[in-house]
């Protein structure tokens, strides 16, 4: 004949045996959870692999209105935007019938500037000669650069002796660098006139004209040196002679090969 327990032995059994089961209901409520995300994160999956439509590239508003409009048009024979760019009176290289005219905006104390001088305008004189006219005009940015103005005062005199192609040479070489002696000891190697060359500096001869170009280039639109137009396409910066390249042989091809 079973033994009745004392009601005091009855009580840590049903405490275990409710702890139990409050584990197990937590362990089925985690597992039912997770079954049911997983049912769901698969439902989504293949929606989620779908590959994202792109969206398609539209025509400029000319090419819609245009008879060609639906047809694609390659990059290359988009035209480049044009600026009407005057050479003013500016020192210039090369024939004015040239059929290519390079209008650079250019600071004397500018580093960029030297080396497009001494690497690419030299390439470029060499490459194409009498089919390519390039103009010098100021853009001195005396914030940065407080030799710019007074060099350029210095080339635009020597030019009075017609000499600026040579003297705009040995500033970007800057042999004995810039400054007042500097420029002195440049006139006087390209055997100049002293007498009229320091007359022209002392009286500030050409700075309202350097002023001027300076002006001009920012209704333009430049912002830096140096800045080019090659038959009023623009070119930022110095870039390489290859750049320089492209576009003028393109402009010789359109030119007939001049």
């Amino acid at each position: 004949m079973a033994k009745k327990l004392p009601k005091k032995q009855h009580q840590p059994l049903i405490i275990s045996a409710f702890y139990i089961f409050i584990v197990l209901a937590f362990a089925a409520g985690l597992l039912a959870g997770f079954l049911l995300w997983g049912a769901q994160a698969q439902k989504a999956a293949p929606a989620a692999q779908q590959p994202q439509a792109q969206p398609q590239a539209q025509q400029p508003p000319a090419a819609q209105n245009s008879p060609a409009a639906g047809k694609q048009t390659p990059a290359a024979t988009q035209q480049p935007r044009r600026y009407q760019v005057s050479a003013d009176d500016d020192p210039a290289i090369g024939p004015k019938d040239a059929p290519v005219t390079i209008i650079e905006f250019s600071d004397y104390q500018c580093p960029f500037c030297r080396r497009w001088a001494e690497q690419v305008e030299k390439q470029i004189r060499q490459t194409y000669g009498d089919k390519v006219r390039i103009v010098y005009r100021d853009f001195p940015l005396t914030s940065l650069h407080p030799q710019a103005l007074p060099a350029a005062e210095a080339a635009n005199c020597a030019g009075e002796q017609g000499k600026y192609w040579d003297y705009h040479d040995k500033l970007f070489q800057q042999k004995h660098g810039l400054s007042t002696q500097a420029y002195q000891t440049y006139a006087q190697e390209l055997g100049l006139d002293m007498e009229k060359f320091n007359a022209c500096l002392k009286d500030h001869k050409y700075r309202d004209e350097i002023v001027a170009d300076a002006q001009y280039a920012q209704k333009l639109g430049v912002r830096s040196t140096p800045t080019f137009f090659i038959n009023g396409i623009p070119v930022v910066g110095a870039q390489p002679f290859s750049v320089f390249q492209s576009i003028i042989d393109d402009e010789l091809a359109k030119a007939g090969g001049k």
